[in-house]
């Protein structure tokens, strides 16, 4: 069963879910997994794949816009839509709703920051998880 994990900045961190998405897809790739950075548009996954390349100084993270990167040599794809392609490993969920195929990642993980819409958008998606009996863990992040 696919393992659910929230990571929600407080109010005092720095950054948004975007950028704490950057610092745990580095980390997760760190581990050598396959990522899908998941948006709600065309215009958040470009702020993504632009946020990558710039968010920490000296950090190099191999990823591509799943449209058009291979797969094959990128192990972090960013999209958005209704196709993850043949991605199963773990799905970043930065949109505000749960996607279609979620279940089919052996891990889900939800960044959340303080802004009150993406905040009560991440408590729907924790009730729709915990609804279905998916395991969950919520990690609080103070920076």
């Amino acid at each position: 069963m696919t393992q659910v994990d929230f990571y929600i900045l407080s109010e005092a961190a720095t950054g948004d879910r975007f950028t704490l998405a950057c610092r745990l897809a580095e980390k997760i790739w760190q581990q050598g997994r396959r990522i899908y950075l998941h948006t709600d548009s065309e215009a958040e996954s470009r702020h993504l794949d632009r946020l990558l390349w710039t968010y920490r100084e000296g950090s190099f993270i191999p990823h591509g816009l799943a449209d058009r990167a291979d797969p094959a040599l990128n192990p972090i794809l960013i999209g958005h839509g209704d196709n993850a392609g043949e991605e199963h490993d773990v799905l970043v969920n930065l949109a505000s709703e749960v996607p279609g195929f979620f279940s089919r990642f052996e891990r889900v993980v939800e960044p959340v920051d303080s802004n009150s819409a993406v905040r009560l958008a991440g408590r729907s998606r924790y009730r729709f998880y915990r609804d279905r009996g998916y395991p969950l863990n919520s990690h609080d992040i103070q920076r």
